[in-house]
């Protein structure tokens, strides 16, 4: 991977369900001006995706650990507190030497944070089954998506605002099924996160790919939030009759 980028100083942070970073909007239209990819959004999608592919591993192998270690669920506030910090620590030092220790820091903590979960579902009656076809649904939805926004002459970064208002709607209704023990709320919620983390994954692709987002790790980071939140989701409707719940 090269060397970190500058990105657009106009562009948004993050936040999280996770929230993706940089997600406020996008003054472009739907309509790409230039007929072919620059060579710099090139070598941005290329380190992009190297970036993501190592952090969806290292917090896959961590995930892994936690089932097998059968580390106990961190807790609705410490998950929050730990996902919305390490987001805002990426964003602090995405310039700096520190990005990629950061972003590995993150990705860390959410792959500690669903080995409970898995560890859960994997206790259920067919829940092997149910996470792998969790992970084929979401690989494929990825894939699918990005090769989309990859080879469409489109610019989808303009619905960026939508759905970032969607996913935060989201989180808002995903804490009162929480807190207000409302089991079906919680699925609506899982569905409704489904569908913008897969819209997300289309945006971030087309700003990595019309050079909306020239910073390699801001931008894996919010594939790898996107990709986090629908796996997250799938796994959770999947499994709906398989637990007590």
């Amino acid at each position: 991977m090269e060397p970190l980028n500058r990105p657009n100083t106009n562009q948004p942070t993050a936040v999280t369900i996770a929230l993706p970073a940089g997600h406020a909007g996008t003054p472009a239209g739907l309509r790409d001006t230039a007929p072919a990819r620059s060579a710099e959004a090139s070598r941005v999608l290329r380190n992009t995706y190297a970036l993501l592919a190592m952090t969806l591993l290292f917090s896959a192998g961590v995930a892994g650990l936690g089932v097998a270690w059968a580390w106990p669920a961190p807790g609705l506030l410490l998950s929050l507190a730990g996902s919305l910090g390490l987001l805002f620590l990426v964003h602090a030092v995405r310039h700096s030497g520190w990005a990629l220790p950061a972003v590995f820091a993150f990705t860390g903590f959410m792959g500690y944070t669903l080995g409970p979960v898995l560890a859960k579902t994997l206790s259920w009656p067919g829940g092997a089954q149910v996470v792998v076809m969790a992970l084929g649904v979401t690989g494929l939805t990825t894939l699918a998506l990005s090769a989309w926004a990859l080879n469409s002459k489109r610019n989808f970064s303009a619905w960026g605002g939508m759905l970032f208002a969607g996913l935060v709607v989201a989180l808002l209704a995903g804490l009162a099924a929480v807190f207000l023990q409302i089991p079906a709320l919680g699925l609506a919620v899982a569905a409704m996160v489904a569908l913008l983390a897969a819209g997300m994954i289309l945006v971030e692709t087309s700003r990595i790919v019309h050079g909306g987002e020239t910073n390699y790790v801001m931008a894996a980071v919010g594939l790898y939030v996107s990709i986090f939140n629908l796996f997250s989701s799938l796994l959770a409707l999947f499994g709906i009759g398989g637990g007590d719940e």
